[in-house]
This record gives structure tokens, C-alpha cells and sequence, in this order.
């Protein structure tokens, strides 16, 4: 790897391990604000188009102290991260919060942060879940328009059609970028670990989109590809709102797996969609929040025509995953609601699945890698094909 590149790529990492040192120096040298958004759906275009740096919120590595007296012990790691970051005065480097999903422990988290920093703005609205109701799409127009009104109250600057619509190919630009990248690892391409895709992500999260495509451009030239692997071809699925943790994806590879795909948030979920540039920029945010639950659907939404289940199916067949890895945080009801849909579905085709309970203070790391090497046996069994390598390896 050439030292842009490497450069470049530890740019990356450091920024989504230290969020707060970039978020700093940004405001130092922009003088303008910093907000913090609340995953899964609000359109961080918006905030862009004021001059303002949207931040998506990330998980705090830190062990959860403050934090569990503010939130009960059956929230998520997520949540309860939030609350402590709070309480220990982490967030006080944003300027104002802004939240587009109901999810009742993410409203408590967000309760929480309105109580502590009461001269941080704090907005919520809530983006309607019932994707086919007939006026489901007048109303996420309507959303659209009090979110714009919103920054543009919090930030005191106006914003443009044409301002949207630069922040939107600055996005869709970003997105393709890694789009490229997580397509050559569908591809059999086992250049980048895990572990970089995940701070490809949750850089890009972070930082600004411009910045941060530059940073993509660099890390992909001159880039040589690494021939397909024998490896186990694995699909990783669920984890909502924030990363798994690192030492997860390191497991599954010394397990003798390689992660081919995902429907991760902090990843194929989030880059999946771009935002239509033909359409008027306002109506093309209100098309996309339908678009993006098309292309990778949410067990948040309920749409007739689409399901996740089927999704999946799909993506299985398009990666050549042989198995999947289904990750749960723990509490997370509308993973927890649907993971027996998921399941039957994933039975009836026959198709290896493992689910695993993910919490913020750690996991047994031995415990799942048994479980994990198990699974992959049984792979191999399946596998006429694998069981020759293997005997020959």
C-alpha cells in the first residue's frame, strides 16, 4: 500500500476512533455548527446545505457509568451509551440535535439529552413508518419542509435549492465511492478487512463529504485487488443505529470466514441509496426515504411490496454467502420482533444462520467463537466441494 493511501486510510480510522478531535478542529477552522443526528433517516443533505456539519452519533467505546442511572438497564447499549456521553458532558461539542426516527429507547435517550444540555436545541420528528397508506407521502413531504425550517432556524442561514442539491451529489458522490468498494468485497476482493470498512463508514458519518471522498479517492488508487479466497463467504445482518464492535469481525476471521456482504447500518444499509438529482432537491429527499427502504428494507417500516426477509434471500444469491450472521443488539425490539420471520425464512431455504446477542460492555469471546466454528463446520459439511479442499489443503 502506497503512503497516500495508507495515509488516507489512517486518517479514516482515526477520525471514526476519535470523532470529537475532527469535530473540533472543524468548528476551529469553519466557525459554524455542529450537528448531531440521531441514526437511521434524517437527511443529513439538510443540515449540510446551511454550511453547518452534520455528525451522525456514534457509540462511545467507553464503559457505561452515568449512563445506567439515566436509562433503565433494558435500553440498549446504544441509548444508554448516549445518556452516559451526556451526563459526562461528551456531547457539549454539538450545537443542537436533530432526530427523525420513533424508536421508544432512542426517544428516551433523546429525553435525556434535552434534560442535560437544556441550551442545546433539540428536535424530533417523526418520519410516518406506514410506508402505503395514501398519505404517507404528502406527509413525509410536509417532514421534509419542517426539517429544512428547523436547520435553518438552529444554524440562522437559508437554504437554497440549489445549496440541497450540492450537498446532494456531494453525498451520492460519497456513497457510490464506497459503494465501489463494498461491491469488489461481493466481488470475492478481500483487500480491505472489516474492520476498514467499518471506519470507511463511520468516517464518512462524521466528516465532511468532500473531505471525506477525497480521502475514499486516495485509498482507492492505484489499488490491487486480492484474488478470491477460500475462505467461508459470510452475510453479516442487523446491528441498527451503531457498529459492531471490532473484535467481532476479527473473530470471524480467524474463524476462517470472510465477510462478502451486509445489511449493516454502518454499512451497506447506509450507502444503498442514492437521492435522485433529476427531481426538484425537496421532493428528491421525500423520494428517497421510500427508496432506501426498496433497495434494503427495515424491520422499522411496514411496506406490502417489500420485506426483509426477501431481501436477504436475494443478497445471498447475489454475494454467493454460504451462511449468515444475524447481529442483535441487545433490546433491540424491532430486531427482536422480526428476527422469527427472518428465521423460519432462512430455515425453510436451508441456509446456515447464526445469531448472535451483541451488548455495550463486551462478549464472550470464546463462548462465540465456538459457536462460530461450529457453524462454519457445518458449512463445510454441507459443501462437497469445500470438504475436497479442505482434504487437500
Amino acid at each position: 500500500m502506497n503512503e497516500n493511501r495508507a495515509d488516507a486510510l489512517q486518517t479514516m480510522k482515526n477520525i471514526a476512533a476519535h470523532p470529537e478531535l475532527y469535530i473540533a478542529d472543524w468548528k476551529s477552522k469553519q466557525k459554524m455548527p455542529v450537528i448531531g443526528i440521531f441514526p437511521m433517516n434524517f437527511p443529513v443533505e439538510i443540515i449540510a446545505a446551511t454550511g453547518a456539519l452534520p455528525v451522525i452519533i456514534q457509540d462511545s467505546k467507553e464503559p457505561i457509568s452515568e449512563g445506567n442511572s439515566l436509562l433503565a438497564e433494558f435500553y440498549c447499549g446504544y441509548t444508554r451509551s448516549i445518556a452516559d456521553q451526556a451526563a459526562k458532558g461528551m456531547l457539549d461539542i454539538f450545537d443542537a440535535f436533530m432526530n427523525a426516527d420513533h424508536c421508544i429507547q432512542l426517544l428516551g435517550s433523546v429525553d435525556v439529552v434535552r434534560e442535560l444540555l437544556p441550551d442545546k436545541p433539540v428536535y424530533f420528528e417523526h418520519l410516518i413508518a406506514a410506508m402505503d397508506d395514501s398519505w404517507t407521502k404528502t406527509q413525509v413531504q410536509e417532514k421534509i419542509e419542517a426539517f429544512i425550517i428547523e436547520a435553518e432556524r438552529v444554524t440562522g442561514q437559508p437554504i437554497s435549492d440549489e445549496a440541497l442539491l450540492a450537498c446532494i451529489q456531494s453525498n451520492n458522490k460519497n456513497r457510490q465511492l464506497l459503494r465501489n468498494i463494498f461491491a469488489a468485497r461481493r466481488n470475492g476482493d478481500a483487500q480491505f478487512s472489516p474492520a476498514e470498512l467499518q471506519a470507511m463508514i463511520v468516517s464518512s458519518m462524521i466528516m465532511d463529504k468532500n473531505e471525506h471522498s477525497a480521502l475514499l479517492e486516495s485509498v482507492l488508487a492505484n489499488a490491487a485487488t486480492k484474488p478470491r479466497d477460500q475462505r467461508i463467504r459470510l452475510h453479516l445482518s442487523g446491528h441498527f443505529c451503531h457498529a459492531p464492535r471490532v473484535e467481532l469481525f476479527e473473530l470471524l476471521e480467524d474463524c476462517g470466514a470472510v465477510i462478502v456482504d451486509d445489511d449493516l447500518y454502518t454499512g451497506a444499509r447506509y450507502i444503498s441509496t442514492d437521492i435522485k438529482e433529476s427531481m426538484p432537491p425537496r421532493m428528491a429527499l421525500a423520494d428517497w426515504y421510500f427508496a432506501r427502504n426498496e433497495t434494503i428494507p427495515c424491520p422499522t417500516r411496514v411496506q406490502k411490496t417489500v420485506d426483509w426477509d426477501s431481501y436477504l434471500l436475494n443478497a445471498l444469491d447475489n454475494s454467493g454467502a454460504e451462511g449468515v450472521i444475524v447481529v442483535m443488539a441487545k433490546f433491540c425490539e424491532a430486531h427482536m420482533f422480526y428476527y422469527p420471520e427472518l428465521r423460519k425464512t432462512l430455515n425453510t431455504h436451508n441456509i446456515p444462520h447464526l445469531l448472535i446477542e451483541t451488548e455495550h460492555e463486551g462478549m464472550p469471546v470464546e463462548t462465540i467463537r465456538t459457536r462460530v466454528e461450529a457453524m462454519i463446520e457445518r458449512i463445510r459439511r454441507k459443501s462437497p466441494t469445500r470438504q475436497i479442499t479442505q482434504e487437500s489443503a
